[in-house]
């Protein structure tokens, strides 16, 4: 297990002053009185619940870093020196380059995807507020899916609701779903998240019959948190807006003793939180069919790192319902507004989950049932992961959700673009080695000049930073399924993957890597 510190975290920008901790508590093993800190107690004593947050909020992402005792690492993915599935199996069509890695999902109006990959949800939070045109367009022109997350329309500080509280207009909604469209080319979809304050809000109602959104996705949870999104908020007046329109906002900013500590400097900032929802099948079928009436062409559900009872009815309600996609979102997932002790301790981590959901759709698919088209998400960030989640989900899982992986791309194209105009003393050598202009220095930007034209030149930096990420992962996952001799996506199976620990192979049911192929190698040699 790696060294793991919990009174101390770079996410919190604290630290111990000892060398030594107990291990459990993370407080130093000698604790001084005098110290000038700064562990999270230290810090916790005048600045109270902000420790709860990965620091500085709204700028940053974080993801938790606890070593768990199984995950996607303790699987190896199979490479074979015979046979091809979906090629002819010659040296000269069976190339790496000719493998397909597109997928689709749904259950009867299918999205195709180039990759089988799509974005995480990225909602309220500011920094993919400020960074959505680079995303939005980077998923339209890498050909996958883009998730726009929950309270984007009750945030948004120019939105107009009628006097029955519903939405008439909101402009920022309606600029995300635009930005995405823009450069659509037939691949990936938009999905527009809903949580219990954007249902109240009418958001469905109003991406569906105002902006022609075609995909509503309901939300249960996430793998980094068990609670609704937050946000902060550094005005009072923003803070007591969002109050009336509904949020959970803490301090309250109504109480007179909160307005004070504000106004002399205590209290810097507000917390906007959305309410939990609470499940229960019937509501849920009516809300489905609900949506469906309204126009949408596709339900989705996003469902978090919960126990196996809210898994199976996660699943079991799916099929019932006919959703086009569940994703399952496992601990400890990346995010931009989680609390960080949850990040770090709550629910079921990814491969865990991951695995109890094979199980489950297995068994009912032996009951006759259909299974949804599942998409698995939590902590993944490079085609080995891909391939494994697909293998390990199989035949089930259709493609991976990627948070902080893609948003990264998306952040440091930007910044190219800023450094370029000499913003921030101008171009690091990490990036200066490769030339002083972006055709220079984003290797895919002439790929993307001779596909759009001179467009090109208008695409945000970020977007072709997103588009070269996205290569690497789409080349990448070609070569390793190139190497299991696999050149379709639904061609990738649970045999092409082997566990590297008796353990891994308890939790996934991957057979040992000494016991993987066992008996097919010793027939050979008892031939």
């Amino acid at each position: 297990m790696n060294l793991h510190r919990p009174n101390s975290n770079e996410a919190l920008q604290t630290k111990n002053r000892s060398r030594d901790v107990a291990p459990q508590s993370g407080i130093c093993s000698r604790c001084v009185d005098g110290c000038k800190g700064n562990c999270d107690l230290f810090n916790a004593t005048f600045r109270g619940r902000e420790l709860l947050y990965p620091q500085p909020f709204g700028e940053i992402t974080a993801g938790a870093d606890k070593d768990y005792p199984v995950d996607y690492s303790h699987l190896n993915i199979m490479g074979y020196a015979m046979g091809a599935e979906g090629s002819m199996a010659d040296p000269d069509h069976a190339t790496f380059p000719a493998v397909s890695t597109e997928t689709s999902y749904g259950a009867s109006q299918k999205v195709k995807m180039k990759v089988p990959m799509f974005t995480g949800a990225l909602g309220s939070t500011e920094i993919a507020r400020k960074n959505w045109e680079h995303f939005a367009v980077g998923a339209a022109i890498s050909g996958i899916t883009l998730v726009c997350g929950e309270n984007v329309c009750g945030i948004d500080p120019r939105l107009e609701l009628n006097k029955n509280g519903k939405i008439v207009e909101a402009p920022d909604m309606r600029r995300r779903v635009d930005e995405y469209r823009r450069y659509h080319g037939g691949y990936g979809d938009i999905i527009v998240q809903m949580n219990v304050e954007d249902t109240r809000l009418g958001v469905a109602e109003y991406v569906v019959e105002k902006l022609g959104v075609e995909t509503i996705e309901l939300k249960w949870g996430q793998g980094a948190k068990c609670i609704g999104g937050e946000i902060k908020v550094s005005s009072l007046d923003r803070a007591l807006e969002l109050k009336r329109r509904g949020y959970i906002v803490t301090p309250d900013p109504e109480i007179k003793s909160n307005q004070d500590a504000f106004k002399h400097g205590a209290i810097k900032e507000f917390e906007r939180h959305s309410r939990l929802g609470f499940i229960d099948q019937e509501g849920f079928m009516k809300e489905v069919e609900r949506i469906r009436k309204m126009g949408a062409k596709r339900v989705t559900l996003k469902t978090g790192a919960y126990p196996m009872r809210e898994l199976a009815m996660a699943i079991r309600w799916s099929s019932d319902a006919g959703l086009d996609l569940l994703t399952i979102d496992g601990a400890p997932g990346g995010t931009g507004m989680s609390p960080w002790r949850m990040m770090s301790e709550w629910g079921i981590p990814s491969i865990y989950l991951h695995s109890m959901a094979y199980g489950l759709c297995d068994r009912l698919a032996k009951k006759g049932a259909r299974v949804p088209d599942i998409a698995f998400a939590g902590g993944f960030s490079s085609e080995d992961h891909i391939f494994k989640a697909l293998a390990l989900g199989a035949p089930y899982c259709k493609a991976v959700c990627m948070g902080r992986a893609l948003m990264i791309p998306g952040m440091v194209g930007k910044n190219i673009g800023r450094w370029l105009k000499g913003e921030d003393g101008g171009l690091p050598s990490t990036v200066k080695q490769y030339g002083s202009t972006k055709e220079e220095i984003f290797v895919c930007y002439e790929e993307l000049r001779s596909k759009y034209g001179e467009e090109v030149d208008k695409f945000p930096l970020g977007a072709v930073g997103i588009y070269s990420a996205s290569q690497k992962l789409q080349v990448g996952l070609q070569q390793l399924m190139a190497g299991a001799r696999k050149w379709r996506v639904d061609l990738i199976s649970r045999k092409d993957l082997a566990s590297l620990t008796e353990e891994a192979s308890k939790v996934t049911g991957i057979p040992y890597i000494m016991d993987a192929y066992r008996d097919e190698a010793l027939a050979v040699i008892d031939a």
